[in-house]
Protein backbone atom coordinates (compact mmCIF):
# COMPACT_ATOMS: atom_id res chain seq x y z
CA UNK A 1 0.00 0.00 0.00
CA UNK A 2 1.61 2.88 -0.90
CA UNK A 3 2.30 5.56 1.97
CA UNK A 4 -0.23 8.57 2.66
CA UNK A 5 0.04 11.79 0.33
CA UNK A 6 0.91 14.51 2.50
CA UNK A 7 -0.85 17.49 3.01
CA UNK A 8 -0.90 21.33 2.70
CA UNK A 9 -3.49 24.28 3.30
CA UNK A 10 -4.13 26.06 0.94
CA UNK A 11 -6.51 28.27 2.43
CA UNK A 12 -8.12 28.39 5.96
CA UNK A 13 -10.14 25.37 6.83
CA UNK A 14 -8.76 23.87 3.57
CA UNK A 15 -6.55 21.23 2.63
CA UNK A 16 -5.44 19.56 -0.31
CA UNK A 17 -2.65 16.76 -1.06
CA UNK A 18 1.14 17.81 -1.86
CA UNK A 19 0.14 15.32 -5.18
CA UNK A 20 -3.28 16.23 -7.15
CA UNK A 21 -5.17 13.85 -9.59
CA UNK A 22 -5.06 15.04 -12.69
CA UNK A 23 -7.82 14.82 -15.09
CA UNK A 24 -6.98 15.55 -18.95
CA UNK A 25 -5.23 12.45 -19.51
CA UNK A 26 -8.80 11.35 -19.54
CA UNK A 27 -10.61 13.32 -21.95
CA UNK A 28 -9.88 10.38 -24.76
CA UNK A 29 -7.08 12.57 -26.41
CA UNK A 30 -4.25 10.20 -25.53
CA UNK A 31 -6.80 7.05 -26.37
CA UNK A 32 -10.04 5.28 -25.53
CA UNK A 33 -10.85 5.36 -21.88
CA UNK A 34 -12.05 2.57 -20.17
CA UNK A 35 -14.83 4.29 -17.87
CA UNK A 36 -14.80 1.09 -15.12
CA UNK A 37 -10.67 0.84 -14.87
CA UNK A 38 -10.64 4.74 -14.05
CA UNK A 39 -13.15 4.79 -11.67
CA UNK A 40 -11.05 1.79 -10.33
CA UNK A 41 -7.81 4.30 -10.33
CA UNK A 42 -10.13 7.20 -8.56
CA UNK A 43 -10.67 4.74 -5.76
CA UNK A 44 -6.61 4.24 -5.43
CA UNK A 45 -5.58 7.31 -5.41
CA UNK A 46 -7.99 8.33 -3.30
CA UNK A 47 -6.73 5.21 -0.64
CA UNK A 48 -3.26 6.43 -1.35
CA UNK A 49 -4.22 9.95 0.01
CA UNK A 50 -4.47 11.73 -2.97
CA UNK A 51 -8.16 13.02 -2.61
CA UNK A 52 -8.04 16.28 -4.72
CA UNK A 53 -8.92 16.26 -8.18
CA UNK A 54 -8.49 18.11 -10.73
CA UNK A 55 -10.14 19.36 -14.13
CA UNK A 56 -11.90 21.72 -16.69
CA UNK A 57 -15.19 22.47 -18.43
CA UNK A 58 -13.11 21.81 -21.33
CA UNK A 59 -12.00 18.56 -20.80
CA UNK A 60 -14.65 16.56 -22.85
CA UNK A 61 -16.16 13.82 -20.59
CA UNK A 62 -13.91 14.39 -17.59
CA UNK A 63 -16.33 15.89 -15.12
CA UNK A 64 -19.05 13.89 -15.90
CA UNK A 65 -16.44 10.95 -15.26
CA UNK A 66 -15.53 12.51 -11.79
CA UNK A 67 -19.34 12.78 -11.10
CA UNK A 68 -19.58 9.33 -11.53
CA UNK A 69 -17.12 9.04 -9.27
CA UNK A 70 -18.46 11.14 -6.20
CA UNK A 71 -21.87 9.89 -6.52
CA UNK A 72 -20.79 6.31 -6.24
CA UNK A 73 -19.50 7.17 -2.94
CA UNK A 74 -22.37 8.88 -1.83
CA UNK A 75 -21.22 12.11 -2.14
CA UNK A 76 -17.73 14.71 -2.66
CA UNK A 77 -17.38 15.69 1.64
CA UNK A 78 -13.97 13.52 1.57
CA UNK A 79 -12.45 15.05 -1.67
CA UNK A 80 -11.65 18.16 -2.94
CA UNK A 81 -13.42 18.87 -6.56
CA UNK A 82 -10.90 21.15 -8.71
CA UNK A 83 -12.40 22.73 -12.09
CA UNK A 84 -11.29 25.69 -14.33
CA UNK A 85 -13.76 28.02 -16.49
CA UNK A 86 -12.20 28.86 -19.42
CA UNK A 87 -14.64 30.92 -22.08
CA UNK A 88 -14.06 30.25 -25.53
CA UNK A 89 -11.73 32.42 -27.27
CA UNK A 90 -14.76 33.18 -29.91
CA UNK A 91 -16.89 33.98 -27.00
CA UNK A 92 -14.48 36.77 -25.19
CA UNK A 93 -16.26 40.25 -25.41
CA UNK A 94 -19.05 39.32 -25.37
CA UNK A 95 -19.75 37.43 -22.48
CA UNK A 96 -22.69 37.95 -19.54
CA UNK A 97 -22.99 37.41 -16.47
CA UNK A 98 -25.52 35.03 -17.09
CA UNK A 99 -22.76 33.02 -19.22
CA UNK A 100 -20.77 32.58 -16.42
CA UNK A 101 -23.49 31.43 -14.26
CA UNK A 102 -24.22 28.80 -16.65
CA UNK A 103 -21.06 27.63 -16.91
CA UNK A 104 -20.45 27.47 -13.55
CA UNK A 105 -24.23 25.28 -13.09
CA UNK A 106 -22.84 23.01 -15.50
CA UNK A 107 -19.60 22.01 -14.25
CA UNK A 108 -21.35 21.59 -10.54
CA UNK A 109 -24.04 19.04 -12.33
CA UNK A 110 -21.49 17.47 -14.30
CA UNK A 111 -19.23 16.79 -11.27
CA UNK A 112 -22.64 16.10 -8.48
CA UNK A 113 -21.93 18.74 -6.42
CA UNK A 114 -23.75 21.55 -5.03
CA UNK A 115 -20.15 23.55 -4.21
CA UNK A 116 -17.75 23.57 -6.42
CA UNK A 117 -14.22 23.44 -3.84
CA UNK A 118 -12.11 25.60 -6.57
CA UNK A 119 -12.68 27.36 -9.44
CA UNK A 120 -9.65 27.85 -11.92
CA UNK A 121 -10.32 30.84 -14.30
CA UNK A 122 -8.42 31.68 -17.16
CA UNK A 123 -8.91 34.55 -20.35
CA UNK A 124 -7.19 33.36 -23.55
CA UNK A 125 -6.47 37.03 -25.02
CA UNK A 126 -5.27 39.94 -22.68
CA UNK A 127 -6.71 42.21 -25.81
CA UNK A 128 -9.86 41.32 -25.46
CA UNK A 129 -12.50 43.11 -23.03
CA UNK A 130 -13.95 41.37 -19.96
CA UNK A 131 -11.83 39.34 -18.29
CA UNK A 132 -12.04 41.66 -14.60
CA UNK A 133 -16.21 41.29 -15.23
CA UNK A 134 -15.75 37.43 -15.73
CA UNK A 135 -13.68 37.55 -12.45
CA UNK A 136 -16.00 40.02 -10.70
CA UNK A 137 -19.13 37.30 -11.95
CA UNK A 138 -17.52 34.90 -10.31
CA UNK A 139 -16.75 36.29 -7.35
CA UNK A 140 -20.14 36.63 -6.94
CA UNK A 141 -21.16 32.79 -7.67
CA UNK A 142 -18.22 32.22 -4.35
CA UNK A 143 -20.04 34.94 -2.18
CA UNK A 144 -23.72 33.20 -3.34
CA UNK A 145 -22.05 29.88 -2.26
CA UNK A 146 -21.74 28.04 -5.55
CA UNK A 147 -17.90 28.39 -5.51
CA UNK A 148 -15.77 27.81 -2.11
CA UNK A 149 -12.53 29.41 -3.68
CA UNK A 150 -11.28 30.92 -6.72
CA UNK A 151 -8.04 30.48 -8.44
CA UNK A 152 -6.54 31.04 -11.94
CA UNK A 153 -4.71 29.06 -14.87
CA UNK A 154 -2.11 30.07 -17.17
CA UNK A 155 -2.16 33.94 -16.19
CA UNK A 156 1.07 36.47 -16.29
CA UNK A 157 2.06 38.63 -13.65
CA UNK A 158 0.44 41.41 -15.07
CA UNK A 159 -3.34 39.31 -15.51
CA UNK A 160 -2.83 37.95 -12.12
CA UNK A 161 -2.08 41.39 -10.11
CA UNK A 162 -4.96 43.01 -12.21
CA UNK A 163 -7.21 40.54 -11.15
CA UNK A 164 -6.22 40.71 -7.40
CA UNK A 165 -6.55 44.76 -7.99
CA UNK A 166 -10.10 44.01 -8.57
CA UNK A 167 -10.93 43.24 -5.40
CA UNK A 168 -10.90 38.75 -6.14
CA UNK A 169 -9.55 36.97 -3.80
CA UNK A 170 -7.46 34.41 -4.95
CA UNK A 171 -5.66 30.93 -3.23
CA UNK A 172 -4.29 29.18 -5.93
CA UNK A 173 -2.54 29.92 -9.50
CA UNK A 174 -2.68 26.90 -11.80
CA UNK A 175 0.60 26.78 -13.83
CA UNK A 176 3.47 24.90 -15.50
CA UNK A 177 6.41 24.12 -13.76
CA UNK A 178 8.93 21.53 -13.97
CA UNK A 179 12.91 21.08 -14.43
CA UNK A 180 12.20 22.58 -18.05
CA UNK A 181 10.76 25.25 -17.15
CA UNK A 182 10.54 27.70 -14.26
CA UNK A 183 9.29 30.85 -15.35
CA UNK A 184 6.71 31.01 -12.42
CA UNK A 185 10.17 31.27 -10.14
CA UNK A 186 10.53 34.92 -9.53
CA UNK A 187 7.90 37.63 -10.25
CA UNK A 188 5.70 35.37 -10.21
CA UNK A 189 6.00 33.51 -7.22
CA UNK A 190 7.06 36.39 -5.16
CA UNK A 191 3.35 38.18 -5.98
CA UNK A 192 1.90 35.01 -4.82
CA UNK A 193 3.49 34.92 -1.42
CA UNK A 194 2.56 38.12 -1.07
CA UNK A 195 -1.21 37.72 -1.50
CA UNK A 196 -0.82 33.92 0.22
CA UNK A 197 -1.34 32.01 -3.33
CA UNK A 198 -0.60 28.81 -3.71
CA UNK A 199 1.16 27.55 -7.14
CA UNK A 200 -0.31 24.42 -7.86
CA UNK A 201 1.93 22.70 -11.07
CA UNK A 202 1.17 20.48 -14.20
CA UNK A 203 3.82 19.61 -16.36
CA UNK A 204 6.24 18.21 -13.98
CA UNK A 205 6.73 14.87 -15.98
CA UNK A 206 6.27 17.30 -19.28
CA UNK A 207 4.08 14.64 -20.53
CA UNK A 208 6.03 12.16 -19.79
CA UNK A 209 9.53 12.72 -21.17
CA UNK A 210 10.99 12.58 -17.67
CA UNK A 211 11.06 8.60 -17.64
CA UNK A 212 13.75 5.90 -18.58
CA UNK A 213 11.93 5.38 -21.25
CA UNK A 214 13.44 8.31 -23.02
CA UNK A 215 17.16 8.21 -21.43
CA UNK A 216 19.78 7.37 -23.87
CA UNK A 217 18.24 7.84 -27.08
CA UNK A 218 18.17 9.53 -30.16
CA UNK A 219 15.27 12.01 -30.61
CA UNK A 220 11.83 10.98 -31.73
CA UNK A 221 10.87 11.93 -35.13
CA UNK A 222 7.34 11.66 -34.69
CA UNK A 223 5.32 11.56 -31.48
CA UNK A 224 2.58 9.66 -30.22
CA UNK A 225 -0.05 12.87 -29.69
CA UNK A 226 -0.11 16.71 -29.00
CA UNK A 227 1.38 16.43 -25.40
CA UNK A 228 4.83 15.17 -26.17
CA UNK A 229 4.46 17.58 -29.54
CA UNK A 230 3.79 20.71 -26.45
CA UNK A 231 6.65 19.21 -24.20
CA UNK A 232 8.81 18.36 -26.79
CA UNK A 233 8.90 22.14 -27.97
CA UNK A 234 9.44 23.15 -24.32
CA UNK A 235 12.44 20.78 -24.85
CA UNK A 236 13.63 23.25 -27.50
CA UNK A 237 13.64 26.12 -25.52
CA UNK A 238 15.53 24.12 -22.63
CA UNK A 239 18.35 24.16 -25.14
CA UNK A 240 17.05 20.97 -27.29
CA UNK A 241 17.49 17.04 -27.29
CA UNK A 242 21.34 16.90 -26.17
CA UNK A 243 20.81 18.93 -23.59
CA UNK A 244 17.41 17.69 -22.05
CA UNK A 245 19.58 14.28 -22.14
CA UNK A 246 22.53 15.68 -20.01
CA UNK A 247 19.69 16.86 -17.50
CA UNK A 248 18.15 13.50 -18.04
CA UNK A 249 20.94 11.66 -17.69
CA UNK A 250 21.68 13.67 -14.31
CA UNK A 251 18.01 12.93 -12.54
CA UNK A 252 18.57 9.49 -13.30
CA UNK A 253 21.25 9.36 -11.16
CA UNK A 254 19.55 11.03 -8.47
CA UNK A 255 17.06 8.35 -9.15
CA UNK A 256 19.30 5.45 -8.64
CA UNK A 257 20.90 6.70 -5.41
CA UNK A 258 17.43 7.19 -3.88
CA UNK A 259 15.82 3.85 -5.29
CA UNK A 260 13.06 5.83 -7.02
CA UNK A 261 12.07 6.57 -10.40
CA UNK A 262 13.14 9.67 -13.27
CA UNK A 263 9.83 11.26 -12.48
CA UNK A 264 9.74 10.40 -8.79
CA UNK A 265 12.84 13.15 -8.44
CA UNK A 266 11.71 15.48 -11.51
CA UNK A 267 8.13 15.93 -9.38
CA UNK A 268 10.38 15.92 -6.08
CA UNK A 269 12.47 18.91 -7.23
CA UNK A 270 8.96 20.88 -8.31
CA UNK A 271 7.30 19.94 -5.49
CA UNK A 272 10.60 21.77 -3.11
CA UNK A 273 10.37 24.98 -4.82
CA UNK A 274 8.90 28.51 -3.35
CA UNK A 275 5.50 29.17 -3.13
CA UNK A 276 4.33 25.82 -4.74
CA UNK A 277 1.52 23.87 -2.85
CA UNK A 278 1.01 20.79 -4.64
CA UNK A 279 1.86 18.85 -8.03
CA UNK A 280 -1.10 17.76 -10.69
CA UNK A 281 0.29 14.50 -11.43
CA UNK A 282 -1.49 13.68 -14.44
CA UNK A 283 -1.47 9.64 -14.28
CA UNK A 284 -3.21 8.19 -16.53
CA UNK A 285 -3.80 5.48 -14.10
CA UNK A 286 -3.06 3.83 -10.91
CA UNK A 287 0.20 1.00 -12.33
CA UNK A 288 2.93 3.37 -10.87
CA UNK A 289 1.15 4.73 -7.75
CA UNK A 290 3.52 4.04 -5.25
CA UNK A 291 5.99 5.84 -7.36
CA UNK A 292 4.32 8.66 -7.65
CA UNK A 293 3.45 9.04 -4.20
CA UNK A 294 7.02 8.73 -3.26
CA UNK A 295 7.67 12.10 -4.41
CA UNK A 296 5.80 13.93 -1.88
CA UNK A 297 8.12 12.75 0.90
CA UNK A 298 11.63 12.51 -1.10
CA UNK A 299 13.86 15.02 -0.20
CA UNK A 300 16.74 16.30 -2.44
CA UNK A 301 19.90 16.46 -0.51
CA UNK A 302 22.99 19.33 -1.66
CA UNK A 303 24.36 16.71 -3.98
CA UNK A 304 21.41 16.11 -5.62
CA UNK A 305 20.38 19.60 -6.17
CA UNK A 306 23.79 20.44 -7.61
CA UNK A 307 24.04 17.78 -9.95
CA UNK A 308 20.61 19.29 -11.20
CA UNK A 309 21.84 22.82 -10.82
CA UNK A 310 24.86 22.22 -13.12
CA UNK A 311 23.13 21.28 -16.01
CA UNK A 312 20.28 23.89 -15.58
CA UNK A 313 23.15 26.49 -15.39
CA UNK A 314 24.10 25.53 -18.90
CA UNK A 315 21.88 28.25 -20.59
CA UNK A 316 19.34 30.80 -19.15
CA UNK A 317 15.82 30.22 -18.08
CA UNK A 318 12.90 30.00 -20.48
CA UNK A 319 12.02 33.65 -21.42
CA UNK A 320 9.00 35.85 -20.47
CA UNK A 321 6.41 35.26 -17.87
CA UNK A 322 4.10 32.28 -17.57
CA UNK A 323 2.40 30.92 -20.92
CA UNK A 324 3.64 34.03 -22.28
CA UNK A 325 5.31 31.84 -24.94
CA UNK A 326 2.55 30.16 -25.84
CA UNK A 327 0.15 33.06 -26.04
CA UNK A 328 2.72 34.92 -28.84
CA UNK A 329 0.12 34.85 -31.56
CA UNK A 330 1.59 32.99 -34.58
CA UNK A 331 4.06 31.69 -32.71
CA UNK A 332 4.72 27.96 -32.76
CA UNK A 333 3.24 26.66 -29.19
CA UNK A 334 0.43 28.56 -30.06
CA UNK A 335 -0.20 26.71 -33.39
CA UNK A 336 -1.34 23.64 -31.27
CA UNK A 337 -3.84 25.36 -29.19
CA UNK A 338 -7.18 24.37 -29.18
CA UNK A 339 -9.13 27.37 -28.37
CA UNK A 340 -12.68 27.39 -28.25
CA UNK A 341 -13.06 23.88 -26.46
CA UNK A 342 -16.38 24.42 -25.04
CA UNK A 343 -17.83 24.46 -28.37
CA UNK A 344 -16.27 21.22 -29.57
CA UNK A 345 -17.72 19.89 -26.17
CA UNK A 346 -20.58 20.70 -27.28
CA UNK A 347 -20.80 18.63 -30.37
CA UNK A 348 -19.28 15.88 -28.63
CA UNK A 349 -15.73 16.17 -29.99
CA UNK A 350 -13.13 14.35 -27.61
CA UNK A 351 -10.12 16.35 -27.57
CA UNK A 352 -8.86 17.88 -24.67
CA UNK A 353 -6.13 20.06 -26.52
CA UNK A 354 -2.93 18.96 -26.23
CA UNK A 355 -2.33 17.30 -23.25
CA UNK A 356 -1.89 20.74 -20.49
CA UNK A 357 -1.72 23.27 -23.07
CA UNK A 358 -4.70 24.55 -22.72
CA UNK A 359 -5.63 25.76 -19.63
Amino acid sequence: MPALVPRVTLAPGYTIPRLVKGGWQLAGGHGPVDRAAALDDMRAFVAAGMTSFDCADIYTGVEALIGEFVRARGGASDLQIHTKYVPDLASLGSLTVADVEAAITRSRTRLGVDVLDLVQFHWWDYDRPGMIDAARALHTLERAGAIRHLGLTNCNTAAVTSILDAGVPLVAHQVQYSLLDQRPAGAMARLCQAHGIGLLCYGALAGGFFSARWLGVPAPATLANRSLVKYRLIIDEFGGWDRFQRLLAAVAGIAAKHDVGIGTVAVAWVLAQPQVAAVIVGARSAAHLDDTTRAATLVLDGEDEAAIAAVLAERPPLAGDVYDLEREKGGRHAAIMRYDLNTQAGTGTRDPGPGKSTP
